[in-house]
Parts: C-alpha cells; structure tokens; sequence
C-alpha cells in the first residue's frame, strides 16, 4: 500500500506544482512530458542521450528510489516534492507514517491509510491542508475552580449536627497550575505540574466559630453575637504528576474523543487561619475576626487526583490521603475537592 502511495505523490504532486513551474522555472534541458489521466502532467528533464537511454529501463519503483528522499526519524515525516524558486521553497507533498498509519499531504488534499487492521485497510481523504498536530512537548497553564469538603475516620460527610460539617456553596478551591505536557506516545502523555491551591470549608452551622485551643483546634458556639460566615482557609504550594489518555486523539477524533487522567500530589502549606463574620446582637454592621489557627493544620499534604474530560470540557477530583489537622490537634478529616477546569 505504501509503494503505492509514494507514485501517488510523484504523480499527484506534478499535478499541483505543474501550473506554476511552468510559470516560473523555464527548463534549459531536453524535456519529456507525460501527460496521464484529464490534467496530470510528469515532467522529465535528461541531459544526454545516455541518460535518456538509462531512464527508458526504468520502471517508476527505481525512479522513486534514486529521489533520494531523506525522512525525518523523530516526526516520520517524509517530504516528497518540494519546489525551489526566486521567492523561496515551498513543500508540495509530504508523507508521515506512524506505526501502521499513513498520511499523505498534497496541497490542500489529505489521504490517512490506516493498516492496522491486516484484513480491512481503512482510507480516509481529507481536504483543508494539514491538520495541526500537537508537539511532542508543551507547556500551558490551567486554572481550577471547585468547591471542597472533607470525610471523617468512617468514610461519611460530617452531619449538620457536627460544629465543623461543611457547606457546599461557599467551600471553594481555586487552584492556579503551570504544566508541562511530554507526549509518550500518541494520545498518551505525562503531565507536571507545580501550582498554588487554596482552600476554603465554609461551616454549615455559623453560630460556631474556630478558635486557637490548648494544643488544638477547638469549635466554639458564639451565643454572644448573630454568626453571618464561619469557615477556615489554607494554601498550598502543590506539585503533581498525571498520566493522561485521550481516547480522541488515538482515533484521530481530536477533541471530540473522551479523556481521564490520574496520578499523585503533594503539597507545603503556605498559610492557613480561620474567618468569622457576624452582627453584634444589639445591631450594627458586619464584623471579621480572624485567628492564626494555621498551626494546627497540617504543614504537608498529599494524595491522588483524576480527570475526565469530554469536548471542551474537562473535570478535577482530589482526595488528600492524610489529615487535615495534625495528630491529636483536631478532628480526623480527610479533605476532598471536584469542580471544572479551565
């Protein structure tokens, strides 16, 4: 099959380029032309009669050969046919095999043979020029934005009735990524990644409020003023490594396809206190407190994150295998997060 696409570049090609190397490159040679099908041209250029004689015993395999056609082992791309003039060089035919696919670009016409399957060989004929594909390396920056929660020693959510259950709207994570991308092989890539996470568990029950204990963290009832907003907050500085398969590009569907991701993270506390707002009970506006309760918190984090995505569309979740507070500083809470990626 590939033999057969290499003569349909040559013959193709000349097609293209024919109209303007007549126009711009007056051959000072004899010159034979080969006129085939309704407007295909092949033009041979000879010397001297010798090299006529040579080129009459050759059959279109040998002449293929003696193009000399030099491939790039890295991409796997081949450039067949490239035309030199006053303006520059520009590339007429280019072939890039991968594995058991075949793509062949011939101006704005794109033919993908795909040969995986020995028994039925797949041919597909696009138009619009080559299609972009992604580098083997790249870098980007990412930005999530979801809302956070945690689960006791038990696997649960904390109930309303706990001092410290959470919120769901208003329990925020924004993280702030910058990634490098190194594709392994196609639709398959390993991400880095080094960012700033910041979380927020806003409590259900406003009236209490987390203060700085003896040695731990302690969840008061404020019974003294109206409670409008209790949470606690920290950041981390995280770096993370995810393993990614996307499924569209391995079926050449582009975006279209379903992607996942997973893979481990590991984060150092930056900061972390707590806020309370709230109205004194014989009236007034608003109030803020807010306590360094950071040093109870753990300095480290790690754990595991996935991703799914689908079109534009892409989805985080992250579970922290060890605590949010230190060992006996306060309550057993394993923190979790899943929103959007942008």
């Amino acid at each position: 099959m590939k033999k057969y696409l290499l003569l349909f570049c040559l013959l193709a090609s000349v097609q293209f380029a024919s109209g303007k190397t007549d126009a711009l490159y007056q051959a000072e040679k004899d010159t034979i032309l080969i006129e085939f099908g309704n407007s295909g041209k092949m033009v041979l250029i000879v010397d001297n009669k010798e090299d006529f004689e040579k080129l009459k015993k050759m059959n279109i395999n040998q002449i293929i050969q003696e193009l000399d056609l030099q491939m790039d082992e890295e991409t796997g791309e081949l450039v067949i046919v490239e035309v030199t003039g006053k303006s520059g060089s520009k590339e007429i035919v280019r072939v890039t095999e991968d594995w058991n696919k075949t793509e062949v670009t011939v101006g704005g016409l794109r033919v993908i043979v795909d040969e995986t399957d020995p028994v039925n060989t797949k041919v597909k004929i696009e138009t619009g020029g080559k299609k972009k594909s992604d580098p083997p390396f790249r870098t980007y920056f990412n930005l999530d934005l979801g809302i956070n929660n945690y689960l006791d020693g038990n696997g649960n959510f904390p109930g309303s009735s706990s001092p410290y259950a959470v919120r769901g709207w208003g329990s925020w994570n924004v993280g702030l990524n910058w990634m490098a991308s190194q594709r392994i092989s196609k639709g398959f890539n390993w991400d880095l990644g080094l960012g700033v996470q910041w979380y927020n568990f806003k409590f259900e029950n406003r009236d209490f409020q987390a203060v700085r204990g003896d040695g731990e963290i302690d969840f008061i009832q404020r019974t003294d003023v109206n409670g409008f907003k209790s949470k606690i907050s920290a950041s981390y500085l995280t770096a993370m490594s995810l393993f990614k398969l996307d499924f569209g590009k391995m079926n050449d569907q582009g975006r279209k396809g379903f992607r996942v991701a997973a893979g481990p993270y590991a984060g150092y506390r930056l900061g972390g206190r707590s806020k309370y707002v709230y109205r004194p009970l014989d009236g007034g506006g608003r109030r803020k407190e807010h306590l360094p309760t950071g040093i109870y918190l753990n300095n480290f984090r790690y754990g595991v994150r996935g991703e799914i995505g689908v079109g534009r569309f892409n989805f985080f979740g992250t579970y922290d295998l060890n605590t949010l507070f230190q060992n006996g500083a306060g309550p057993e809470l394993n923190p979790i997060a899943f929103g959007v990626i942008f």
